[in-house]
């Protein structure tokens, strides 16, 4: 086993299996592919519009490149550096069409060959143009001297007929202008269509014209989060290269056109030299030939139209150069108008990290202020240790959400639908926390007028004892079992969230009107003075509840408030059952919840005293 098959078999011994071995691999091949792919297209991001180069036989690059720029401008000092790029990239587009139809009628040689039979065509149909308009005029002319009869409708479809013969004459002249254009290299045709489709599309451009934006200041002031100004400096970073590219390429045509100027300087020194020449040439002659001076003047004459050609060529290349010098200017100040932007957003930057570190740092001081309060409880007798140790984990729980949420606000700023976000917030927390609510709201009944109180007697939920502690949210109990065994607690500390007083039931045996019926067992012995013995103790209950009674009664009949309930009793009673041993005797008899073991105690020392009386033959007393 290698190295590597080892080092996997431990990390599978480790708690990784097989197959998360595998899932793990081929997500880091994965990561490795899409990094290495990104890097090698990385180029791709160049690729815009404006850096492609030209595809007609005039460069329209530098109004490409101004366009698509002027769509990446953003406040009003931008859109007015774009405006003037585009003002002056079109100048320099529609001069260069100008140089480029000179160029092109400069170029152009004598025609031989197939060229000179087609040109020697386009003369002849160029006549039987001009002969055929002629006849279109006059027909035109003559039926507007003869209007109305028969002789005018004839002209009329003489002139249709003219009119026929003078499209199809027209169309094959453009044939063999086209043809001719083709077989002597002549690119004017070519220029013309390319500067047509352009002035059609400067139409449409200028229709949709861009608005005039707002103040750089407020548009940079207008990224309120950290990240809205994060997304601004890289796209302004985005900006400031492609204004940087488009200066570069300017300044490339600078030079192209500063090279074609010194080539046109030279042409054009060696035409007017080639001039003087021939103008020496002919004053010096002494006896000038006059069949060879037509062919002298007309040579003259071919070179002086040659040299104002290059004349107005090099003209037209002053403004373009000039122009593209102030277009270079324009974008320099563009990019420069970026960089403002750049950096003060930079600077919003740094303040918003600036909040967050003061944040952070804030957050650390209060803890510490906590921390040092909570210490010096803890020192003190006043408070529990664990306490303490629950106040410094809720402190510290609160201080990380609540720094949390005020960094992550700096971070993404308020969400927009902040009303609706809120309400589904609060509803999911009522969900979630509804039994803390209820709790919270139940606190307000339990501290009302028949609530709980520290040391009352209660039972909530089946559970009885004695309320140790009312909190905010939770009642705390001693736990005392079931009723009949008050005072005999079992030593466990219940606690019960306060929602039981507003979704529960709880019973509180201290308070005022908590009667009880209670109810004790006796076996009389059978013999002569059984019944002696059963009114004897009828008389001592009814003696020592007679108290009771009354108040139980009073009580009941001021709160129940009708009349059905006027007539209720809380007089005790005593029910014999007949047994083996004698009869039993079933006392039930009302007392407060409170002094029930004290009544009892007195009933049975009253029962077993009548039970020892000579009257009867002695009884067992049974609970």
């Amino acid at each position: 086993m290698s190295g590597v098959e080892k080092n996997l078999a431990g990390i599978a011994g480790a708690g990784l299996s097989k197959g998360r071995l595998v899932l793990v691999g081929a997500s880091a091949a994965a990561l490795v592919v899409c990094l290495v792919a990104s890097y090698l297209t990385q180029g791709a991001m160049s690729n815009l519009p404006h850096r492609n180069g030209h595809t007609g036989l005039v460069d329209q690059q530098p109004w490409q490149t101004a366009s698509a720029l002027a769509d990446l401008a953003v406040s009003a000092e931008e859109k007015q550096y774009a405006r003037e790029a585009e003002r002056l990239a079109d100048h320099e587009v529609d001069q260069a069409f100008a140089m480029s139809l000179r160029q092109a009628a400069l170029e152009t040689t004598a025609l031989t060959g197939p060229a000179l039979e087609i040109q020697k065509k386009i003369d002849s149909l160029a006549e039987q143009v001009k002969e055929d308009q002629a006849v279109v005029d006059g027909l035109t002319a003559r039926i507007a001297a003869k209007r109305g009869g028969a002789a005018e409708a004839s002209l009329g479809d003489d002139l249709d007929v003219a009119k026929a013969r003078l499209q199809l004459d027209t169309d094959e002249m453009s044939d063999a202008s086209d043809d001719l254009a083709r077989a002597s290299g002549d690119k004017r045709t070519q220029i013309q269509q390319e500067l047509t489709a352009r002035e059609a599309s400067m139409q449409k451009y200028d229709s949709q014209a861009n608005s005039a934006g707002e103040p750089a200041l407020i548009s940079v002031k207008r990224h309120k989060t950290l990240a809205e100004r994060i997304d601004g400096w890289l796209d302004q970073r985005s900006r400031m290269s492609s204004l940087e590219q488009a200066q570069m390429q300017t300044d490339a045509d600078i030079a192209s056109l500063t090279a074609q100027h010194a080539a046109l300087d030279a042409q054009a020194s060696a035409a007017t030299k080639n001039i003087q020449n021939e103008s020496a040439a002919a004053s010096g002659a002494a006896e000038p030939n006059v069949s060879a001076g037509g062919s002298d003047a007309k040579g003259k004459l071919a070179s002086m139209a040659h040299a104002h050609q290059l004349a107005q060529i090099h003209s037209i290349l002053e403004d373009r150069l000039d122009t593209e010098k102030q277009l270079s200017a324009v974008y320099a100040k563009w990019t420069a108008q970026v960089g403002l932007q750049h950096r003060t957003v930079r600077h919003l930057i740094l303040q918003s990290m600036a909040w967050i570190a003061a944040l952070v740092l804030g957050a650390v001081l209060v803890w510490w202020l906590v921390q040092a309060l909570l210490d010096r409880a803890a020192g003190g007798s006043t408070v529990d240790r664990r306490s303490v140790h629950t106040l410094r984990t809720v402190a510290s729980l609160v201080l990380e959400v609540v720094t949390l949420v005020l960094v992550l606000l700096i971070v993404f700023g308020a969400p927009n639908q902040m009303p609706t976000i809120l309400g589904l917030g609060v509803a999911g927390l009522t969900v979630v926390f509804q039994n803390f609510i209820l709790a919270f709201f139940g606190w307000f009944v339990l501290m009302g007028r028949n609530g709980i109180r520290v040391g009352d007697w209660v039972e909530i939920n089946g559970v009885g004892g004695e309320v140790i502690e009312v909190g905010l949210f939770r009642t705390t109990l001693l736990e005392t079992g079931n009723w009949t065994d008050k005072g005999h607690p079992t030593g466990r500390r219940v606690r019960f969230l306060n929602s039981y007083a507003v979704t529960g039931q709880f019973f509180n045996f201290s308070t005022v009107g908590q009667w009880m019926w209670d109810e004790i067992s006796v076996n009389v012995p059978a013999g002569d003075g059984t019944y002696q013995t059963v009114e004897a103790i009828h008389k001592a209950v009814l003696k020592l509840t007679e108290k009771d009674v009354k108040l139980a009664e009073a009580e009941w009949k001021g709160a129940a408030r009708q009349q059905v309930l006027r007539e209720i009793s809380a007089a005790p009673s005593v029910n014999m059952r007949p047994a083996a041993s004698g009869i039993d005797l079933m006392v039930r008899y009302v007392t407060r919840a409170g002094d029930r073991f004290e009544r009892r105690n007195e009933l049975y020392q009253a029962v077993i005293e009548l039970l020892n009386k000579p009257v009867g033959a002695g009884a067992g007393i049974q609970k």
